[in-house]
């Protein structure tokens, strides 16, 4: 996306959770804990993937999109589908956004990106 800065991805983190669930240092229940508003946003607002669960392993993940920033007023916290996200990037001076996958199957969650969008004055150069 055009205005898309500051992205983190949580790769690493996940499968340093999966690892854990995998070697017996965590449990099912600790990272199978979705939330209902979170099953009901990626039922509704999600994003189907073709990223099979890591966790089940029988059904794909759903991609949900959140958007915060104080430029954001009301629409702070909703969930978003990403093509929404364009046009907020030009109606907004800065927001960020967080992708979270989710397995409707076994309630697995994991925020997987982040990133800041809007039409906001670019980053000094140097950070991004």
């Amino acid at each position: 996306m055009w205005s898309q800065r500051r992205v983190v991805d949580y790769g690493l983190a996940k499968r340093a959770v999966v690892r854990s669930l995998r070697a017996g240092r965590s449990s099912r229940g600790d990272v199978c804990d979705a939330q209902p508003y979170l099953l009901r946003a990626a039922r509704y607002f999600g994003e189907p993937t073709e990223r099979l669960c890591p966790v089940c392993e029988r059904e794909n993940v759903t991609n949900v999109t959140y958007v915060y920033g104080d430029s954001l007023g009301r629409h702070a916290g909703e969930a978003k589908v990403a093509s929404e996200l364009i046009a907020m990037a030009h109606d907004y001076d800065e927001f960020r956004v967080y992708v979270v996958e989710v397995c409707q199957g076994c309630s697995w969650n994991h925020l997987t990106v982040s990133y800041v969008l809007g039409n906001g004055p670019p980053d000094p150069a140097g950070q991004a």
